[in-house]
């Protein structure tokens, strides 16, 4: 038995096999520069990873060794292949380099050909030991990569934004905003930027061939308003609401900007270094046990903190629900789809309903996250999960959408309960206070690598008659 089946490589026909086998070598060159793009990438991730916590800029200053400060030319910048020529040494003062720098150059690179294999080379009825691999590819990735380039950008830019934020959080315990709102750019610029796309090429209804759940129709590669979510009003509530919402959020802001709304756990510091002195006069610190959790989950005001930002979140509320009230008053909403679209109101143009599935995934996937902290927060008197983690789902929001960054929350909690396990198990050298941001990230390219094995989950936990398809 074959370890590995290709569909239409044949022993039986080597002429045939010889034209597939040159097309699959061809196919080879867009892997190739995929792979190399997301080593230039990696290396990207590593200035990030080392300058972000320390508050130095991207761009400057520019590149120079950390021991003899000699500014690094564009030989030893090569990714990968620059650490391997100079021998894992600084070309100057011959000091020892770090072999995580290439190991995370090489990570990225590999991870973007995966994507790229998974998407794109995978013909149907593909099996790697017997498995159906080939049902990994995404339904939206079956229309070539051609036409959806844009939407694989979002997958592997959002993945390069993960991996960064994992290794900052679980290095700091904290995550530079700058990421998971670069992850959400990302999805919102990859996305509606698709639809734009699709129309330069003629092609305006490709991305209408997502899968569906529950007889829902899909409009893209992730999940949009329909005509058939007669909630409130149909799809075009859940446009003016998204909209809405987030010009809610906008509008927190300003009032936060402004002093009208308080800032939560603006005292926090002021409180941390009155504790640590208080320590240090009692002589019950000690030094090497600098557990950032150890007095953050001790602040006693946590409660108090949640007034402040339930009061950031009044005018997205607000907004959200005026806007869709709006758009439903002005252009109608509801209808159904039936082989063709009939709508009692307007239709919408593809990309608003792109426009608002971005924001949909993005408010969903950080609101519930938000939701977890308020409740829990209020609940047991100490900050239950970090607004880098809100921000973290709402960027895997904005780019997977509102289901699999739902889907991934709930996984998260597994994959940490399954390494606390083993922590207890394995040894001091495991046991160390993780933050929750690395498992957020696993979860949500767990739930995009393997969408097969989250669906017939799904499917099984509600009891579905028939297998769901989620975008």
């Amino acid at each position: 038995m074959a370890v590995l089946t290709w569909p239409g490589w044949s022993s039986r026909y080597p002429q045939a096999m010889d034209a597939d086998a040159a097309l699959w070598l061809l196919s080879l060159v867009p892997l190739a520069f995929v792979v190399a793009l997301g080593c230039c990438v990696g290396s990207l991730i590593n200035v990030l990873v080392y300058r972000m916590p320390l508050g130095l800029g991207v761009v400057t200053p520019a590149s120079r060794c950390p021991m003899c400060q000699t500014r690094l030319t564009w030989r030893e910048n090569i990714p990968v292949l620059g650490w391997l020529l100079l021998g894992g040494r600084c070309r100057f003062c011959r000091c020892r380099i770090s072999g995580t720098y290439p190991a995370v150059e090489l990570c990225v690179g590999v991870l973007f050909g995966v994507v790229w294999v998974v998407c794109y080379m995978l013909p149907h009825g593909t099996t790697v030991l017997g498995v159906p691999v080939y049902m990994l590819t995404p339904d939206w990735a079956k229309n070539t990569w051609q036409y959806t380039w844009p939407i694989y950008g979002v997958i592997v830019g959002l993945l390069s934004c993960l991996l960064a934020m994992t290794i900052i959080d679980a290095k700091t315990f904290m995550i530079p905003l700058a990421l998971p709102w670069t992850a959400a750019v990302i999805g919102l610029l990859g996305h509606v930027g698709g639809v734009f796309y699709l129309h330069l090429l003629g092609r305006p209804m490709l991305g209408n061939t997502a899968g569906d759940m529950g007889g829902t129709k899909w409009w893209w590669a992730i999940p949009t308003p329909t005509p058939s979510m007669e909630m409130f009003g149909g799809w075009w509530w859940w446009i003016g609401a998204s909209i809405g919402a987030v010009v809610g959020l906008g509008v927190g802001l300003l009032l936060l900007r402004a002093g009208v709304i308080g800032r939560s756990f603006a005292g926090y510091e002021a409180w941390e270094k009155e504790q640590l002195e208080k320590q240090a006069v009692a002589g019950t610190h000690q030094p090497g046990n600098d557990d950032p959790t150890v007095l953050w989950t001790a602040y006693p005001h946590a409660r108090r903190e949640m007034v402040k930002e339930c009061a950031f979140l009044a005018p997205a509320g607000v907004l959200g629900a005026l806007g869709g009230w709006l758009f439903v008053r002005l252009w109608g909403g509801s209808g159904s789809v039936e082989g063709s679209i009939t709508m009692d109101g307007a239709v919408p143009p593809l990309w608003l309903i792109v426009l608002a599935g971005v924001l949909m995934g993005y408010l969903i996937g950080g609101g519930l996250v938000w939701g977890v902290r308020i409740l829990g927060t209020l609940a047991f008197g100490k900050e239950a999960m970090g607004m880098g983690d809100v921000h973290l789902m709402a960027g895997v929001g904005a780019c997977l959408g509102w289901i699999d960054s739902t889907v991934a929350f709930f996984l998260s909690a597994f994959i940490a309960m399954g390494w606390t396990l083993l922590t207890l198990v394995g040894g001091s050298r495991l046991r160390r206070t993780m933050p929750y941001g690395p498992w957020l990230a696993l979860a949500s390219a767990l739930v995009f690598f393997f969408k097969p094995g989250v669906e017939w989950g799904i499917s099984h936990l509600i009891g579905s008659p028939v297998p769901i398809n989620l975008p």
